[in-house]
């Protein structure tokens, strides 16, 4: 049997490397004014890809597009909108532009989400009535507003964010966790629905991640890493542990994975 060439295992090695080059490819990703956001776009942008980052924090979400521009020294890498994901008129704003300014959308990183924690009898229906809003149906809506751009370049990706409290309960997380297990239920759906044409869901579940959600909602800043003990990792994550896999789903390295769900949480899950 002849042995294969150096060269011949390089090739090999090389195509699943070069499934990760988003060049030429555009991606949405709300939330993205800062924390897990702003850190997918930055990742996704250095892959190659034109980011439409999305938000209502319209100061934050300009600064982020502008410094991804800057550090890459690509006019095109980044851009801003604001928009509210809880709105379909938003979204149709936001996916036209896109295909309109830039040709096309491959990709949906449905990131936009709120934080809060409260036992399940003094959550306040407004409160629950926002979170659902915000994380459930933003993410629906925009699923549904991106379906047509993803078939009009043949297939692409949606990844949804939803949380560790989307896999197991936890207390204090009745409305999060309700808006956060939908949100792995509406993955599973509408993966099957449109698997046949090339379109991709799957969900991301993060744990504990030191973002400004969890400083603003604990109070405590960086002290917010010493709160957490019972992580099997013992610490609290980056959103540069959460991003590596934003780009595995979002670009051709996962094209056989769709309607699965990725627990990102030090263990957590699987306790």
């Amino acid at each position: 049997m002849e042995l294969s060439k150096p060269e011949d295992a390089l090739c090999r090695l090389g195509a699943p490397l070069a499934a990760f080059d988003l060049t030429g490819r555009v991606v949405l990703v709300t939330g993205a004014a800062r924390g897990q956001g702003a850190r997918h776009a930055r990742t996704l942008a250095a892959a190659g890809a034109s980011v439409v980052l999305t938000d209502v924090d319209e100061p934050g979400g300009e600064r982020e597009a502008e410094a991804i521009r800057r550090a890459l020294g690509r006019t095109d890498a980044a851009f801003f909108l604001r928009h509210d994901v809880s709105r379909a008129e938003d979204w149709s704003r936001v996916v036209a532009h896109a295909r309109e300014h830039l040709g096309r959308v491959d990709a949906l990183v449905n990131n936009a989400a709120l934080w809060s924690t409260a036992p399940v009898e003094e959550q306040s229906e407004d409160r629950f009535r926002t979170l659902f809003e915000v994380n459930l149906l933003g993410p629906f809506l925009g699923i549904q507003a991106v379906l047509p751009a993803l078939r009009a370049v043949g297939g692409g990706s949606v990844v949804n964010i939803s949380s560790t409290a989307g896999l197991k309960g936890i207390a204090g997380h009745s409305a999060y966790g309700a808006t956060k297990f939908g949100l792995r239920g509406l993955t599973k759906s509408a993966a099957l629905d449109v698997a046949a044409e090339g379109i991709r869901v799957n969900s991301v579940h993060p744990g504990v991640i030191d973002t400004p959600m969890i400083a603003a909602v604990t109070g405590d800043g960086d002290a917010t890493r010493e709160r957490w003990p019972l992580v099997p990792a013992r610490r609290i994550g980056t959103p540069d542990d959460v991003t590596g896999l934003v780009l595995f789903l979002v670009s051709d390295a996962s094209v056989y994975v769709t309607g699965a769900e990725f627990a990102v949480d030090g263990g957590l899950a699987a306790q």
